[in-house]
């Protein structure tokens, strides 16, 4: 075999373990977009734990349904890049959308979370989440909010008294 072809097959299955290891996968067309541009936008997308490849079409599509990820071919026409995120489900998107919506030059085409295939505008609607830690914080305000208030219930009573001692002291 030529090494062009084992060349090939290296960056197949290099795709397939991001792929496989990723939470979610952000699928964008780049058409436009500057070299200070892509550069800010792969350091953000490192600052938050995800990576930003391009790749060719075809070696996306064959490492996909390798995967037996079932993509329409009109899907990766174009440029192509991929933000995959291993942390946080929200970053890649999150990132994506922002720098879409600021260079007007990059387009969510598709994505995947957690394996499955979702459309552009689900990834849009994922990258408006906030954040894991958040997320996290107000579980935790929620959770915490009733035991605050029966703490405040139950104090009420003897705090009533001690403000009664106090004035009939005062006077």
């Amino acid at each position: 075999m030529s090494a062009n072809i084992e060349a090939k097959k290296l960056v197949v299955e290099e795709i397939k373990e991001k792929l496989s290891k990723s939470k979610s996968v952000t699928f964008v067309d780049y058409k436009g977009l500057t070299v200070s541009e892509d550069t800010a936008m792969r350091r953000e997308f490192k600052k938050n734990g995800a990576e930003y490849k391009v790749y060719k079409n075809t070696l996306l599509s064959l490492a996909l349904n390798e995967l037996g990820i079932n993509v329409a071919d009109n899907m990766l026409q174009g440029t192509t890049a991929v933000a995959f995120s291993y942390d946080d489900e929200v970053a890649g998107a999150k990132i994506a959308c922002e720098s879409a919506t600021k260079t007007k030059k990059l387009a969510v085409k598709f994505g995947l979370l957690n394996g499955n295939f979702v459309e552009g505008k689900e990834i849009e609607e994922l990258a408006k989440l906030p954040s894991k830690e958040v997320l996290i914080a107000k579980l935790l305000g929620t959770l915490n909010g009733p035991a605050s208030a029966l703490c405040r219930v139950l104090n009420a009573p003897t705090q009533g008294l001690a403000i009664a001692l106090n004035a009939i002291a005062t006077k």
